[in-house]
Parts: structure tokens; C-alpha cells; sequence
């Protein structure tokens, strides 16, 4: 029996990944202190999980940005846009253009798409793809970091995105042909690799392969086979695992055991019922990976609910075919529970409950030994800890309040509607708030900067007072409300400088939920968010915004926006619960926060915005089980807005997904207003709710927040001209993609101030047409 990680977290210790970067973009460090860096973390990983006992040790799953980039630069699928950088700058240089853009010394290029992996909270930069494109080996980070193991002494086990995964999570930017062509043409590129990482004694491959937990095409099945078949022709003596996760084999379960690999790892935390049926059907040859540890919550293990599933392969195809393995990259993981030591912030009650990747790393290997014929002694206290701390979880009076579960049980299908449709609100909401054509508006937060957190961390140590604190957010809460109505905008927002993340504010004031010092997971590139751990039933003590949303309306006679997450996404961007299906978790936050709309809206908050990003994040990743889902997750959305009345105007913002499957159901949500990002993919989103007749206002994005370029007045009003093609121009919001928190002022500031010019000469256009 064996043990391996299928990725580590690279974001290093406090974030070290993060700050070099940004260190790096900004001049502040040079590229081979940056590199530095990236090796540091690289090595402490592979040192950690030597000492603990891992066999085997992951390379290739570090990256500096993303991993399906990384992949895309190894391939040569380098965007025709970069040329000019790729001769003029570095590897990495060319590297961040793709992922951020650039704009500078005479050049302007837009960053490549970025949507989410899978159902989690991580972006990927998203390939593109032509008909008849080539490809080459231009980047060797792949072989380089297995060379970099070698060299500290570890025959590390390369991970490399599966070629039909890559192409799978790529998009055709023309019309007239299907990616899957595209297969044979970067096959020889994979084979390439395979070459040199046998050449220098590469033993095992990971190749990660999560499409085949998902719905697949016979194309795409055919090529599967195709594929690993002509793999095993070239590489007879390489052992392959092939890593599947996120979702159960399920349908193409045949397909799975029937590739020519070594070893299948299934994620058996997200559908253990899938080892049954994989058990009567593995061939003799196959050797199983068994992902029983979670790779993407917080919880520690069970370690008795694991062995039963160890057993039962064991039983059936003997010890020496098992490897033991978290469910998935530990990139979803904090990196460190030891780090948690602060008692007023995570007591030691829950911290017990807990398993960070460190954790979860030990806990692997103490899987193995527990699974011996004869585990010693010291292994067996092991297992009785864990189970007095997971009786303690089960049975703790923190996690339980009778009153929340009551209120639940007592909602009904009235308190999921407004009181009438939107046809008629939309009359009520115009007499009230009086708005001009392509009105225009903002996502919510405005730059966070240095001074910002300055004051914020200055609070927390106790260097400055409630009061001292408080006025200095006030004053730029009236800056930029001031230059907000300077600038022209119709609908304002108070910019959030008193919020730390959008989910960890609102957690920090509901009940049920708990913080971490140093929980960071990368979300994207350099940012990185420190998800709230929820442990326990949700409800609102005492309101949560409506201080400073009124404080921002008492300052101006324009409209100020009051700014709330949506259920869905805290529960998405939390790590929840595992005691109590996450519909009932996700009720009950609706419920706390339909509590802070009704009290904004008697501070007299008028235009409130519900942010819901993760909804399309939170989708099943098979069909099959969307319409639960969709279910709870619109009710959830509709008891949280459907309290008000109907002059209140009700926002939500989406961002990064796809809709045209999922159209019907954000109509059903029932928001006056939607925002949503379009301008990465130059309006295409749009398309799906041209296509249904959305019946409801939207603001697509006209710029890229992600990106640090500033668009041009000319380059927004294009973006509109696309938009009124689709969308009827008295539907139409003009706004950002996304909240301006990670941008700098002086960006914002321009971009904003062409985004408004861009507004007014749409609506000139418009009047001249219709004249």
C-alpha cells in the first residue's frame, strides 16, 4: 500500500507567493527573486511531505498563476495578440501578459479569459483555440521541476493536466470546427514530455483527468481511448495514474477501468457509493487510488468511516494494489492548522474538528498504518483521538440552536415572492428612482488600499479606537461618494472599506460561523481569500451594513446602493458543514440576510444588491442532479430579496459563468437588475439571455476588473453597441465587470471616468437612431 498528493498548496507560508508577485509586477523585486521564491516554496512543500511519510511526493503542481496556463504555455497555444511580447519579453513576462494583460511601451492586450474550475472557488486561465493551430514545446517548467526534485533528492511524481481535460477546458475562438480535432496535433507535445521525464527516471505520471467525472460526448470518449491507448504504445514501463475527482465516475465508470493506466484515484469523499460499483468491474491489472480524505473542506477525518472503505477494496483486490490519498489537490486547503493560535479567534473546541493540508497530509499517513495487518500502538492512540474528536463534533451544543431550525420549518413558498411581477415593480421602482437610459453604477467595492488596511490592522492590534477607526472610514466612504457624483455616476455605492472579503464580513456578524488567522486558499493569480468556517446553525444577531449604507446615503441626494452577498455564495466561499445537507445551511443563511434587507430597506435604502457569483459555481457538475440544486438555490436567493416592496429595487451581480443552460432559472431568481462579466468575453454572455428574452434590466460588464489595463471610452461604447444588438437599450445598466477592491486608484479612476463617457454616448447614439 502507498500513499500520494495529488498537489500541494503553492501559495507558501503567509502567503509568500502572493506578496513576491505583486512585488514583482509592481518593480519592486527583480524576476530572478521572484523565481527565488517560487523554488523556496517548491522545496519546503516536497521536504514536508517527505519527512511525513508521503511515497509519493507531487512536482508540476506549483504554478505562479494558474496550472491549466502553465499548460498552455508548455503547449505553445500562445494567442496571436502576445507575439510582440513573446519576442520581446520573458517566459514569464509573456506568462502574466496572458493571464492580466498588458499595457505599457506602446502596447495594449487583453488578458486571456478566466472562468472557474469546476465547482470550486479557484479560476483557470481558459486555452484558446483555432482550427488548424499548432503546437510546441516552448515552456519546460514541467521537466525543470522534476529536475529540481531530483536534485533534493525526490523522484517526485510528475502532475500534468490530462490532454482531453485540456482541451475539454478550452474554448474554439472561431466558428466551423470542434476542439476535439485538436487532440492528435498536441498528442506528440505530451509525448514529447513523457520522453524526457523517462529519459531522466520519471517512474509515475499523474495525469489529471476530472472530465471523466463529468457528462462526456461519444466523440469525446472515443478520443479517451485513443489518446492513453497510443500513450501506453510509446510509454509501456511508465506507470500512469489517472486522477479523476469532484463527482463519481458514474456513466463512463467502462471507460475509466478500460484505459491502458496503471492506477484510477477516485474521489471518494464526493461519491463514496461509486467504489462498490468500480470493485465488480476493475480489471486485475488496475490498481486503485482511493481519495477518502477531503481535499477541499477544513474537517478532520474520520478515520473509521475511511478504513471501512479501505477494507472493503482490501477485501476485494488485496493491500498491494491500494494507494491512500486525499480526494483531490490539497490546493483547496489552508496550508497549516498549526498556524491557528490564537484562542479568541479559533477556540480550541473547533480547532479540534479541524485538518488543514499539513493535517491532511499526516492524516494519509496514518490512513496506511492504521490499514496494516498489525498497526502499533502508538498508530492506535492516533485513531482513538480521532474518534473522541469526532464524537465531540457530533455532539457539541455550539453547533445546534432550536430557534433557527424552528424558522426554517416554518417557511413557506409566499415568503420565496414578491408581491407582484417585475413588469409592474419596474413602473413602481422608475417613479421612485427616476433613472436616465444606460443608467450607470458600480459592483459595490471601490480600491482597498494600502491606507485602508493600514487602518483596518492599526483596529485590530488596538493602535487606533472604535471612534479613531470609524472616522477615518467615514472620511473615505465621503471621498468617494463625493467623486462618485463628480464623475457623473447615477447609482452610487459607499465603496466597502470597512469589509475585509465579501463573505468574511457578513461571517464576522452571523452566528455559526468561525475564523481562521491564516486559512488562505488562492482564489486567482495573487488573490487569495480566507473563507469563514461554517460549524454550526446561521442567524443574524444585529444588523450588519445598515450603519454605513445609510451613513452614504445621508451624504448625497443620488441613490446609494446598499451592498449584500447572496446565500448561495457564502455557503459556497465558506467550508460548510458536513453534518446536515448544504440546502439546509443555505436557508438558513437566507434567511439571516432577508433580515438585513428588510432593515435596509427601512433605513431607506432603496437599490439593494444580493451578490450571487457562485451560483452558476455551485451547478452539479452532472446534469442529472441540476434541478435540486437549482431548486434550494433560487428559493434560497428568493427568501432573502422577496421582503421588500415592490419600489425597492433589488441588484445581483454573477460573474465568470456561463448562462445559457442556466437561463430559466436566473430568471426565475427574479431580480430586477442583473450584473454580469462580459467583457473578457467581448459580450459573448449575452447572447443566452438575447436568445430567451430575459425579461429583467442587466448590466453587462463593459471592463475587465481583473486586469490592470485601463479600456478606452471608444473600446466601452463598442461593448454597448454589441450589448443594444441583443438586449433592448431600456434594459440595459452600464458597469464594471466586477468589484474594484484589488485595482488601484489611479486605473479606477480613469476606467470609470471613460465607462460614464461611454454611457452618455451611447444614449446620444441611441437618440440619434431613433430620430
Amino acid at each position: 500500500m502507498q500513499t500520494h498528493i495529488l498537489g500541494y498548496p503553492r501559495i507558501g507560508s503567509n502567503r509568500k507567493l502572493k506578496k513576491a508577485c505583486e512585488q514583482y509586477w509592481s518593480g519592486k523585486i527583480t524576476l530572478d527573486e521572484l523565481l527565488d521564491v517560487g523554488k523556496n516554496i517548491r522545496q519546503n512543500n516536497w521536504k514536508l511531505q517527505q519527512e511525513a511519510g508521503i511515497d509519493l511526493i507531487p512536482c508540476n503542481d506549483f504554478s505562479f498563476y494558474d496550472q491549466v496556463l502553465d499548460m498552455t504555455l508548455t503547449l505553445g497555444a500562445i494567442p496571436e495578440r502576445y507575439e510582440e511580447i513573446a519576442l520581446k519579453k520573458s517566459e514569464t513576462d509573456l506568462y502574466f501578459a496572458m493571464a492580466r494583460g498588458f499595457q505599457k511601451e506602446g502596447l495594449d492586450i487583453t488578458a486571456m479569459e478566466m472562468t472557474k474550475w469546476f465547482d470550486t472557488n479557484y479560476h483557470f486561465i481558459v486555452p484558446e483555440f483555432h482550427k488548424n493551430q499548432e503546437f510546441k514545446l516552448f515552456s519546460r517548467k514541467i521537466i525543470n521541476e522534476f529536475l529540481d526534485a531530483k536534485q533534493v533528492g525526490i523522484n517526485a511524481k510528475p502532475v500534468i493536466i490530462g490532454l482531453l481535460t485540456y482541451i475539454l477546458l478550452g474554448k474554439e475562438k472561431e466558428e466551423g470546427f470542434n476542439k476535439l480535432e485538436l487532440a492528435q496535433k498536441i498528442l506528440p507535445v505530451y509525448i514529447q514530455i513523457l520522453k524526457e521525464l523517462e529519459t531522466h527516471g520519471a517512474e509515475y505520471i499523474q495525469f489529471d483527468e476530472p472530465f471523466l467525472a463529468l457528462d462526456l460526448d461519444e466523440k469525446s470518449k472515443e478520443t479517451y481511448s485513443l489518446i492513453y491507448a497510443e500513450i501506453r504504445k510509446q510509454f509501456p514501463h511508465l506507470k500512469i495514474i489517472v486522477a479523476t475527482y469532484f463527482e463519481g465516475l458514474r456513466d463512463n465508470l467502462s471507460l475509466a477501468v478500460s484505459l491502458p493506466v496503471n492506477v484510477l484515484h477516485l474521489d471518494l469523499v464526493r461519491s463514496p457509493e461509486q467504489l462498490e460499483e468500480v470493485l465488480k468491474v476493475i480489471p486485475e491489472t488496475l490498481h486503485l487510488s482511493l481519495g477518502v480524505i477531503d481535499g477541499r473542506n477544513i474537517w478532520k477525518n474520520d478515520f473509521e468511516k475511511s478504513l471501512r472503505l479501505i477494507r472493503q477494496t482490501t477485501d476485494k483486490i488485496g493491500l498491494e494494489r491500494i494507494l491512500i490519498a486525499p480526494s483531490c489537490s490539497l490546493l483547496h486547503s489552508p496550508s497549516d492548522l498549526d498556524q491557528e493560535n490564537n484562542e479568541s479567534v479559533l477556540s480550541s473546541e473547533i480547532k479540534q474538528w479541524m485538518a488543514f493540508a499539513k493535517q491532511k497530509v499526516s492524516e494519509t499517513v496514518t490512513l496506511k498504518k492504521l490499514a496494516a495487518e498489525n498497526p502499533d500502538y502508538s498508530t492506535l492512540l492516533l485513531l482513538a483521538e480521532n474518534k473522541k474528536a469526532i464524537e465531540s463534533r457530533k455532539t457539541s451544543p455550539l453547533i445546534h440552536n432550536s430557534e433557527v431550525k424552528d424558522r426554517v420549518d416554518v417557511t413557506t413558498e409566499e415568503d420565496a415572492k414578491r408581491n407582484k411581477p417585475f413588469s409592474m415593480r419596474k413602473i413602481s421602482q422608475q417613479d421612485i428612482l427616476n433613472l436616465p437610459l444606460f443608467p450607470t453604477t458600480t459592483i459595490g467595492s471601490f480600491p482597498q488600499t494600502k491606507e485602508v488596511r493600514n487602518w483596518r490592522a492599526k483596529f485590530k492590534k488596538g493602535e487606533l479606537n472604535a471612534k479613531q477607526y470609524d472616522d477615518l472610514l467615514k472620511k473615505e466612504t465621503e471621498r468617494t461618494i463625493r467623486w462618485q457624483e463628480e464623475i457623473g455616476i447615477d447609482v452610487l455605492v459607499h465603496g466597502e472599506f470597512e469589509r475585509n472579503d465579501m463573505v468574511e464580513y457578513f461571517g464576522e456578524q452571523l452566528s455559526g460561523f468561525v475564523f481562521t488567522q491564516n486559512g488562505w486558499v488562492q482564489s486567482y493569480g495573487s488573490r487569495c481569500v480566507k473563507p469563514p468556517v461554517i460549524f454550526g446553525d446561521v442567524y443574524r444577531p444585529n444588523p450588519m451594513t445598515v450603519y454605513w449604507s445609510e451613513y452614504a446615503q445621508s451624504l448625497t441626494k443620488k441613490w446609494v446602493k446598499g451592498m449584500l452577498t447572496g446565500p448561495v455564495t457564502i455557503l459556497q466561499w465558506s467550508f460548510v458543514r458536513d453534518d446536515q445537507p448544504r440546502s439546509l445551511t443555505c436557508k438558513q443563511i437566507a434567511l439571516a440576510i432577508r433580515d438585513e434587507v428588510n432593515d435596509l430597506e427601512k433605513a431607506g435604502i432603496r437599490i439593494i444588491q444580493i451578490d450571487e457569483p457562485a451560483i452558476r459555481e455551485g451547478l452539479p457538475l452532472r446534469k442529472s442532479d441540476w434541478k435540486h440544486y437549482l431548486q434550494w438555490a433560487v428559493e434560497a436567493f428568493r427568501i432573502s430579496a422577496s421582503g421588500v416592496e415592490d419600489a425597492t429595487q433589488i441588484h445581483t451581480h454573477m460573474c465568470y459563468s456561463e448562462f445559457n443552460d442556466i437561463i430559466q432559472n436566473i430568471a426565475d431568481m427574479d431580480a430586477d437588475v442583473i450584473t454580469i462579466e462580459c467583457s473578457r468575453s467581448q459580450m459573448e454572455l449575452l447572447n443566452a439571455f438575447a436568445d430567451f428574452k430575459y425579461p429583467n434590466e442587466i448590466g453587462p460588464g463593459v471592463y475587465d476588473i481583473h486586469s490592470p489595463r485601463v479600456p478606452s471610452k471608444e473600446e466601452m461604447v463598442e461593448l454597448l453597441k454589441k450589448a443594444q444588438a441583443v438586449i433592448p437599450a431600456q434594459q440595459l445598466w452600464v458597469n464594471p465587470d466586477c468589484g474594484l477592491k484589488t485595482r488601484h486608484w489611479d486605473e479606477t479612476e480613469k476606467a470609470l471616468i471613460a465607462m460614464v463617457e461611454a454611457s452618455r454616448e451611447a444614449s446620444k447614439l441611441l437618440a440619434v437612431q431613433t430620430h
